[in-house]
């Protein structure tokens, strides 16, 4: 039997390995590296390494270590060391073997060594491995991003497929928080929680307890089991979210449901969800107990879903069946332990001792000296008893053997449970147990440490180590690392490893007791920072958006969106809503492929409403952030309401625009005007959409805007293929990819490549459309823009019309809807350029075999359609 292949954790990438001759193809070594560190990939080459090593030691072990391996090949054949019969370049490609093979080879290469050739030649003849020519660097950075990309999504495939055959070793579980610690002492928990599942008349299950019980891990724990068999699994954090309207909104970005806006959310996650069989977790429920109701409207129209609540109040609906969760398990007395110190001291969890085992697991971890022992022993049950076997207050009691020995730890917890009285006393006993030794835990830190837990309860959800040091700076820490380590070794802060960034976290409990301790002034020293962190947060990524370090920023806006989204809320409840407008300003482009696009809506919404309920005494808001305002409340409901004409909002929008002198505000909702034109109700109004958009297309030149420029050229495009015009459409296209390109912007090279793949397939080149609708879907996909892809697959479409093939055009046209609806993507305009030879084959008779291939596809992920794609 096979050893299991480990899983990877979080700050695991894939490794992929470059392999060529160093000075002479040095740029595109640099190309490489860039277009692997865009995709979140970790690069593996011989110039990164230490070089302790002899070369050919070094390089052996990074293969070993890889995922991937690339080739890059010209003229030279490399360097043949004293004894050996190969050149490493060639010793490397052997070694290969066991690893998926991308090889580019440079043409021309009018001086190419014989070896070299030799060696072509085989890897040419070698089936296992994909090769292509190139001739500049940036031609090899698209073929590298785009055979990656493919590469990728045929090992998801597999990996899903291993999954669904119970193989843990191939699982990706994306979505479900990765736990801190391991779970102890709550396997029959697990078992029974599963056992419930298991009875699809369960609808929804709900963990009770009271806080700091473990409902949340003994949630992850379950659902980690669930998508281990092959069950697809969601994970909503509620603890963030403040009202009940935006519990919706949470579910919906659990899976992957997006809010563009084009209708109400509610819908668009009964659409997704449908009649998959889907586990949703609701982690934290009880201070929204208020969208109940929600709940059970969406398990009444899906008819498959389950959800896994976590409240430390019962729903009190009638489709809910309760598991209570109680405290850990903890022995009457030291002489009933005393036969199991080996079994505890050895990680094992005997009956009845849970607790003991907890504590002795984290203290471990905190003092990896510290041992149970017989003489100890009572002193650490006496601990577990007097916090009630509460997983948190252990914890946090464990965290103290660094300094302490067990009995010093339990005097001093005697001390805190007599004297930390008051507040607490109308709170069940467990639950004063653990408030106090929080408070415990806090007064046992430094005076840094603790002004720091202070001020960083400031944060909503997770957030990096630069904003924590922007926060604890204003509030005068000079050492926020050694603060930050402190509470890190108290267990009072949770922190973590995501695509290579560290992120911190303090759990829901500690932040509310944390925000008791400041002294207002320090409070608001520290809420100031925070906003003032994001604000330049999103200022800067409003640039960097527009880059070739698209991808990136993206996760990282990803990774902080609860603060990213709570800062919004702040300034709106302030009535700041000048900074508001401003700041949904600057995240435009994040908004718009995250899928943000409803959220952003309603919040400019209510800065509207907000100034037309303000007294004549108010301040009118400023011409630009009413400009800002008007755009986003009108040009995202171009696509929610057909019926609503949106023109004269968005042409408000870029009158005040102009008015505040922003040029390139103008020119972008200039581009909505033109849109809202097309889109009249009455009907197109071509001639006047295309002067809004040559206006907006000249209103970009004037200020530099090469993104707008960009996105201008392809909407003009658009047109011109409407009205017959393929030679302007596509000079429009290429010269809007050449100015994405220029930028190394990932969504503008992706729409302009589909629209030019199109002017190319209509205008008879079938081939050429083909190779830029692949590359156009490939970006997309790199990317992880979902909307693209369904217009890349939808694209396919289109060619397989072309070409005749009735079922195949409709498996394909299945997906793409489907994922539309999976995905609560914008569904595609009242004319997309696909309908133009899918109208031709029904009326060719093919409507049958057309719908037949529908109905299939319907079924089919992302991965499976992607395949047909590539056939």
């Amino acid at each position: 039997m096979e050893a299991p292949a480990a899983i990877r954790t979080p700050d695991q990438r894939i490794r992929v390995f470059v392999s060529s001759t160093l000075k002479e193809l040095e740029p595109e070594r640099r190309a490489a590296r860039d277009v692997i560190e865009r995709m979140h990939l970790a690069p593996v080459m011989f110039e990164l390494g230490a070089r302790p090593h002899p070369p050919r030691e070094l390089y052996r072990s990074y293969l070993a270590q890889s995922d991937i391996f690339i080739g890059l090949y010209w003229e030279r054949y490399g360097w043949v060391a004293p004894g050996e019969d190969i050149s490493g370049l060639e010793d490397e490609y052997r070694l290969s073997t066991r690893l998926p093979s991308l090889i580019y080879i440079k043409e021309p290469a009018p001086e190419r060594e014989e070896r070299l050739g030799g060696l072509l030649d085989r890897i040419r003849s070698d089936d296992r491995t994909s090769y292509k020519s190139f001739a500049t660097s940036d031609e090899l950075a698209e073929l590298i991003a785009r055979d990656l990309a493919t590469l990728l999504a045929e090992r998801f495939d597999a990996a899903r497929v291993a999954s669904v055959a119970e193989s843990a070793d191939a699982l990706s579980l994306p979505g479900i928080p990765s736990p801190y610690t391991s779970l102890v002492g709550r396997e029959a928990d697990v078992e029974a929680v599963r056992a419930l599942l298991a009875d699809g008349r369960n609808r929804i299950v709900s963990i009770v307890g009271p806080g700091g019980v473990g409902k949340s891990r003994l949630a992850i724990e379950v659902a980690q089991d669930a998508a281990r068999r092959g069950r697809h699994v969601a994970f909503a954090l509620l603890e963030t979210v403040t009202a009940p309207d935006r519990v919706i909104t949470a579910l919906a970005r659990a899976l992957g449901v997006h809010d563009t806006g084009d209708e109400p959310l509610e819908e668009k996650v009964i659409a997704a969800v449908d009649e998959r069989d889907v586990l949703l977790v609701v982690d934290n429920m009880e201070h929204l107990l208020d969208a109940a109701d929600l709940l059970v409207r969406l398990i009444t129209r899906t008819p498959r879903l389950q959800l896994l609540v976590t409240s430390r109040s019962p729903l009190r609906v009638r489709a809910e069946r309760v598991f209570d969760l109680a405290p850990l398990e903890t022995p009457a007395d030291a002489e009933v332990a005393a036969s199991a110190v080996s079994d505890l001291s050895s990680g094992s969890a005997p009956a009845g001792m849970s607790a003991i085992a907890l504590f002795v697991q984290r203290a471990e971890a905190a003092h990896p000296a510290f041992r149970l022992t017989t003489e100890n022993l009572a002193d650490v049950i006496a601990i577990c008893q007097a916090l009630d076997g509460m997983p948190l207050a252990i914890e946090l009691a464990a965290a103290r053997v660094r300094t302490m020995t067990p009995r010093d730890i339990l005097a001093r917890l005697d001390s805190a449970l007599a004297l930390l009285v008051g507040g607490a006393r109308d709170l069940p006993e467990r639950q004063r147990a653990q408030s106090r030794t929080i408070q415990w835990s806090v007064d046992l830190l430094d005076d840094d440490a603790r002004t720091a837990l202070g001020a960083m309860s400031v944060f909503a959800g997770s957030f990096t180590l630069a904003a924590a040091e922007t926060v604890l700076g204003a509030v005068g820490i000079r050492d926020p690392l050694a603060a930050i380590e402190s509470l890190i070794d108290a267990s009072l802060l949770s922190h973590s490893n995501r695509d290579g960034s560290q992120l911190f976290r303090l759990l829901s409990l500690v932040r509310a007791y944390a925000r008791t301790l400041d002294a207002p002034e320090s409070r608001h020293a520290a809420t100031e920072a925070w906003i003032a962190h994001y604000r330049e947060l999103a200022r800067t990524a409003a640039v960097q958006l527009r880059g070739g370090d698209q991808l990136e920023w993206l996760a990282r806006l990803e990774r902080e969106s609860e603060n990213l989204a709570a800062v919004m809320r702040t300034l709106l409840d302030r009535g700041d809503h000048e900074g508001a407008a401003e700041y949904a300003w600057s995240q435009y482009l994040f908004l718009w492929i995250g899928g943000y696009l409803g959220l952003v809506r309603d919040w400019m919404s209510e800065v509207l409403d907000a100034a037309a309920r303000a007294g004549p005494d108010a301040t009118p808001l400023s011409a630009r952030s009413r400009a800002i305002a008007l755009y986003y409340a009108n040009a995202v409901r171009l696509w929610e309401d057909l019926e609503f004409d949106t023109a004269p909002g968005v042409r408000e929008s870029r009158d005040l625009f102009r008015r505040a002198g922003d040029i390139a505000g103008a020119s972008l909702a200039g581009v909505s005007v033109a849109l809202a034109l097309l889109a009249r109700p009455s009907g197109p109004e071509v001639g006047a959409s295309t002067d809004e958009l040559t206006d907006s297309l000249n209103g970009f030149r004037d200020v530099g805007d090469a993104w707008g420029q960009a996105m201008a050229l392809v909407m003009l495009g658009r047109i011109d293929m409407l009205t017959g015009d393929m030679a302007s459409a596509l000079d429009r296209f290429e010269e809007s990819l050449t100015l994405a390109r220029a930028q190394g912007e990932g969504l503008g090279v992706g729409i302009a490549l589909n629209h030019r793949g199109w002017a190319k397939a209509m205008g008879g080149d079938v081939a050429g459309g083909r190779e830029d609708f692949a590359t156009g879907l490939d970006s997309s996909l790199a990317l992880g823009h979902d909307e693209g892809i369904a217009y890349g697959i939808e694209a396919f479409v289109g060619l397989k019309a072309i070409q005749g093939d009735a079922f195949e055009a409709g498996r394909l046209l299945g997906a793409a809807r489907a994922l539309r609806r999976r995905k609560g993507i914008l569904n595609p305009g009242a004319f997309e350029f696909y309908m133009i030879p899918l109208g031709a084959l029904r009326a060719g008779g093919h409507g049958d075999d057309l719908d037949r291939g529908i109905a299939e596809g319907s079924a089919l992920s992302v991965t499976e359609a992607l395949h047909s794609v590539r056939a």
